[in-house]
């Protein structure tokens, strides 16, 4: 009833057209062959899951035990190491031994005079410090003073003396380099003659500067004749003194440069 009554519509009865777009066809690449030839040929196929084929192990060679320890190399002069004996076979019923071989040595007797002839053994030097018997060997323990009695025992070893004359030798070298360097520095004292001289050479230059100065003009009228008499008095009065200086002290030291 539904079916009929959409069929009846009236909408059915206006003509239309029906529409029907036709797709365009699909893009193909003509480069698609190359493209897929040029990844096959770059593709590994053992890449990701393993080669291909696989050798297949052999079922007889299985892990055995020992196998794979570690080898020592063969000695020389010993080849046939690996090699088994063969043991000896066993007497049989039918084979009698050696009889009537009688040595006549008599071990007896060589045995009382090995025991006779023979150094006794020294027995070892023990300290027991337990009362249940406990021992040890004082030769290694160290209470017996064995290196008291060396040869070299008390007597400076070689590379200690080499380093202490060393040392001595390069203290002379400074002290001599010291007193090289306070003698230059030094102060060296005046002699008594010396002094006289110099103190006479002071005097009589006192006396030539003074003398230049007495034969000054009275009148100062210009500034070079006030700079000379200036001059004059500074040195009159230095070598003034100088020359108090000297006769005060009797002992003078002089200082090197």
């Amino acid at each position: 009833m539904a079916a009929m009554c959409m069929e009846e519509s009236i909408y059915n009865l206006l003509p239309y057209n029906l529409d029907k777009s036709c797709k365009a066809p699909r893009y193909v690449s003509a480069l698609k062959t190359y493209v897929k030839d040029t990844i096959q040929q770059s593709k590994s196929p053992w890449k990701t899951i393993g080669p291909p084929k696989v050798q297949v192990p052999n079922p007889k060679d299985f892990l055995q035990k020992h196998s794979k320890e570690p080898k020592l190399p063969q000695k020389p002069g010993k080849k046939h190491q690996g090699v088994k004996r063969v043991k000896q076979f066993v007497p049989k019923l039918s084979d009698h031994p050696l009889m009537g071989i009688q040595s006549s040595k008599n071990f007896i007797s060589t045995n009382a005079a090995n025991v006779i002839m023979g150094v006794p053994k020294k027995p070892l030097r023990a300290c027991v410090d337990r009362r249940q018997g406990d021992k040890y060997v004082l030769e290694t323990s160290g209470l017996i003073p064995k290196y008291l009695k060396k040869k070299d025992y008390g007597i400076t070893p070689k590379y200690v003396t080499k380093r202490n004359e060393e040392v001595k030798r390069a203290q002379e070298e400074y002290d001599a380099y010291v007193k090289e360097t306070l003698r230059q520095r030094a102060m060296k004292r005046l002699s008594d003659e010396d002094r006289d001289n110099l103190l006479e050479g002071l005097k009589k230059n006192w006396e030539d500067v003074h003398h230049e100065f007495q034969s000054l003009s009275v009148e100062i009228d210009t500034l070079p004749k006030k700079h000379h008499k200036e001059r004059l008095e500074a040195e009159m009065k230095q070598l003034e003194h100088d020359i108090q200086t000297i006769e005060k002290h009797r002992i003078i030291y002089i200082a090197n440069k």
